[in-house]
């Protein structure tokens, strides 16, 4: 059988568990060697356990299967699901939802949005820091940041006044800042603690190469790139696009990442938001020259090295990253 081009050849190629299983197996080691992902060993032989399918390694003596040191590691749930949600999130525009996922896998709605929330874990490639910078000589950038939460015309008075007193009209919001490549029409954004001068220069030094061309709009915060930078602003308050000057390819994924945060996941929580932008950026940095074959394949070889614990996830293990109550991740409706 060829292999899946739609979601429904997803559906009916990953229902056959064996065949599942060997799509599985050949992206995860695409070279045919079977390597124990705890030592690294390449001396090993298959065995069965009752309906699945191991590697002892000779090595380490242990057991091991595909999911060990992936993102599907310790969960009960078979791989065929895990495709289905798969080939789903990173093809939808909007995303998914939770919700959505358990009616249509049949599972609970808590395993379907911890299940979600594995595979956005995949899709990070840490692309923002990383030690390849953007742009160069004779390339242009956009650099820009938006806020992520409840519209302030819609909180109650009090509230309105309480946040305007804690930050102007943006307390209380969560900050995300992103960069545009308009050569390689690529993306990279994560969240940041604030819009401060040093937070959101600081982000740019790290990961654009000195003397591109950089376009912002006109805060504060941008106002010193001109020492490394060809550095251009255009004013809001005036006009949006002055010839090149603009910041619209950005405010064009800031809109797809809005539109997926309010219609889809409603409320997600500053924690969590992190890997919602990244679910996005892995979408629209592959929106061009791939179908969702490729998108699929391409996010199922980033799953390897990569765990998130439900301990983990709920902050059981580190409180401090879940004190906050603003309502900005998608949490679980109904227990299991």
């Amino acid at each position: 059988m060829k292999p899946p081009r739609t979601l429904q050849q997803a559906i009916v190629y990953f229902s056959d568990p064996d065949r599942a299983f060997e799509f599985a197996v050949k992206l995860r080691w695409p070279d045919g060697k079977v390597i124990c992902p705890r030592c690294s060993s390449e001396k090993n032989y298959a065995i069965k356990s009752g309906t699945r399918k191991l590697w002892l390694c000779r090595g380490c003596n242990k057991q091991f299967s595909v999911k060990v040191n992936t993102i599907f590691e310790d969960s009960p749930l078979g791989i065929d699901k895990w495709m289905a949600a798969f080939w789903m999130l990173v093809n939808c525009k909007n995303g998914i939802s939770s919700m959505e996922l358990h009616r249509a896998l049949g599972i609970t709605q808590k395993s379907a949005w911890f299940m979600l929330q594995r595979l956005r874990t995949a899709l990070r490639t840490g692309s923002f820091g990383a030690i390849k910078k953007m742009g160069g000589p004779d390339t242009e950038l956009e650099a820009d940041e938006t806020f992520i939460g409840g519209l302030t015309k819609n909180m109650h008075k009090e509230r309105k006044l309480r946040l305007v007193h804690q930050g102007g009209v943006h307390g209380g919001k969560t900050v995300v800042q992103g960069i545009f490549d308009r050569t390689l029409r690529e993306v990279r954004a994560t969240v940041v603690p604030d819009v401060k001068r040093e937070t959101l220069q600081n982000a740019i030094l790290n990961n654009v190469k000195y003397g591109s061309t950089v376009y912002t709009d006109d805060a504060v915060g941008y106002d010193k790139l001109h020492s490394r930078f060809v550095h251009d602003v255009v004013n809001h308050s005036e006009e949006y696009v002055r010839g090149r000057v603009h910041t619209n390819c950005l405010e064009n994924f800031w809109s797809l990442l809005k539109r997926g945060l309010r219609g889809t996941y409603v409320a997600v929580e500053p924690f969590h938001l992190e890997r919602y932008v990244d679910e996005q950026v892995f979408r629209f940095n592959n929106r061009k020259n791939k179908n969702d074959a490729d998108r699929f394949a391409l996010a199922m070889s980033q799953v390897a090295g990569k765990r998130l614990t439900y301990a983990e996830l709920t902050g059981k293990d580190t409180d401090s990253l879940h004190t906050s109550t603003t309502g900005t991740g998608e949490a679980p409706q109904v227990p299991f």
